[in-house]
């Protein structure tokens, strides 16, 4: 199937085209007839898969195909680096390439972000929760004409507790909307936001819920706490790495583990929420651009960092929330690529790393390496896990829903 078949026009067909882009991924070739024709829609797929143009492109040839004033589409984003992310494809997918977004996020100019705001010809904004309130408090924005809302990654800005901001976004955008969500994971607690925030969604699944992609080979090393650092060294040194994605569960650890590895001649840098945005954006384009090998970041980076060839994701530690295992991986792997996902997995990390397989439906392979306290953990044998089926379609239907319990 192509792009001409989903019902895009042929100035999008090329743009998608001129980014190598032949064939729709799965989720595009679902998700786009269903925005095209106006309906809302819940997206549950991992992340890599192209949910990014499966929502901009229809919203792009709505916009183009019906003029009107004002800012017409929002999207909000939990992080910085997500919607700068989404700001940047904005711009590549717009086939007359001109500047109609605004990028709004905390820790960068606002008097920029007015300068966007204001202009005549602004029709999407592209917003973090936090900074977007704070311009609707200054009255610097009007969303009395949005017509379609989306919630991107909708489980992290639940997780962080964007959740009683965006409540105070949606009270100012007319009922009369379509609303998008997608996300990576599908709780219990997003379905009720669906519940409450859509009228009648087209729910699309294309993978396994909480399930990792089908690319990414994982393995685990059980290791002694104590020797966690000399065996990540001992890895960066000895195996190929080309390019390697390290997560911590601090800032401080971040910090810490980034200046050991610099000592050793690493090529690296580090990103968290006590650097600045220059610091940050400056981190993510040499890792980027293969200036920097190795990338030290907390889970604020686990969605949106969107890199190319990205060969090894490494969990110095082990996520506390299982979901945020899916999304650290979800960073290798992508666009069909093949990569590998490593946790170092101390004694007392086993607990949540069983979580984190009942999520995933999958056992991760132990790798037992003695001379850093490798050893088979003492708990009780490990049952097999049900199969949860493949990384494939799953098709789409009708989001009902549930009656609420008395």
């Amino acid at each position: 199937m192509s792009f001409s078949q989903l019902g895009l026009q042929p100035a999008y067909v090329r743009a998608c085209e001129s980014l190598g882009y032949t064939e729709p991924t799965p989720i595009q070739r679902q998700a786009i007839p269903v925005v095209l024709g106006g309906s809302d829609l819940i997206g549950c797929a991992a992340t890599g898969t192209g949910k990014t143009a499966a929502f901009l492109l229809p919203i792009m040839q709505r916009l183009a195909e019906k003029p009107g004033a004002g800012v017409r589409a929002l999207v909000i984003a939990p992080t910085r680096e997500l919607a700068s992310q989404l700001d940047a494809a904005y711009r590549e997918l717009q086939p007359k390439k001109k500047a109609t977004s605004a990028l709004i996020f905390g820790g960068a100019s606002m008097s920029k972000q007015l300068e966007a705001l204001r202009r005549r010809d602004t029709q999407i904004v592209i917003a973090t929760p936090g900074r977007l309130l704070d311009h609707i408090e200054r009255g610097t924005v009007n969303l009395a004409h949005v017509e379609t809302l989306v919630l991107d990654e909708a489980d992290r800005m639940l997780d962080m507790g964007f959740w009683p901001a965006i409540r105070r976004v949606l009270a100012k955008l007319p009922a009369a909307r379509q609303t998008l969500l997608f996300s990576a994971t599908m709780s219990p607690a997003i379905e009720e936001i669906a519940r409450s925030t859509m009228r009648s969604p087209q729910l699309i699944e294309v993978n396994t819920r909480g399930r990792a992609a089908v690319t990414v080979e994982q393995m685990a090393y059980p290791v002694a706490l104590e020797s966690k650092t000399a065996l990540l060294l001992d890895l960066l040194e000895r195996e190929q790495f080309e390019r390697v994605l390290v997560f911590t569960r601090t800032r401080r650890g971040a910090e810490r583990l980034s200046h050991i590895l610099e000592a050793r001649a690493h090529k690296v840098n580090r990103i968290h929420a006590d650097r600045t945005q220059p610091q940050r954006e400056a981190a993510l384009r040499g890792f980027k651009a293969g200036q920097t090998r190795v990338l030290v970041a907390t889970d604020i980076a686990a969605r949106g960092i969107d890199v190319d060839s990205i060969s090894h994701v490494i969990n110095f530690d082990v996520p506390a929330a299982p979901e945020d295992y899916v999304h650290r991986i979800g960073r290798t792997g992508r666009a069909g690529q093949a990569g590998r996902a490593i946790t170092l997995v101390a004694p007392i990390d086993e607990l949540p790393m069983r979580a984190i397989e009942r999520l995933t439906g999958q056992s991760v392979e132990r790798v037992l390496l003695p001379a850093f306290g490798g050893a088979q953990p003492s708990a009780a044998p490990r049952k097999p896990f049900k199969s949860f089926g493949t990384n494939s379609s799953a098709g789409k239907r009708s989001f009902r829903p549930r009656r609420a319990s008395r």
